[in-house]
């Protein structure tokens, strides 16, 4: 996700998509151990894209 549509999400959005990429991450890990992972830089992205949310979250609850 692009920091510009992160913006546009409400607050339980942002929560809801830390959960599901978190989820994703978990499985792109198992995936590796098992060489069964087809792309291995959607590990990078998806810690990427946490971290955004997570800094976009913490933004809003400040504001």
């Amino acid at each position: 996700m692009k920091k510009q549509e992160i913006k546009k999400l409400s607050k339980d959005e942002i929560i809801k998509n830390i959960d599901k990429f978190k989820k994703d991450l978990f499985n792109f890990r198992f995936q590796r151990i098992n060489s069964e992972i087809k792309d291995p830089s959607k590990i990078g992205q998806t810690k990427k894209t946490i971290a955004r949310l997570k800094t976009i979250l913490k933004g809003k609850l400040n504001a």
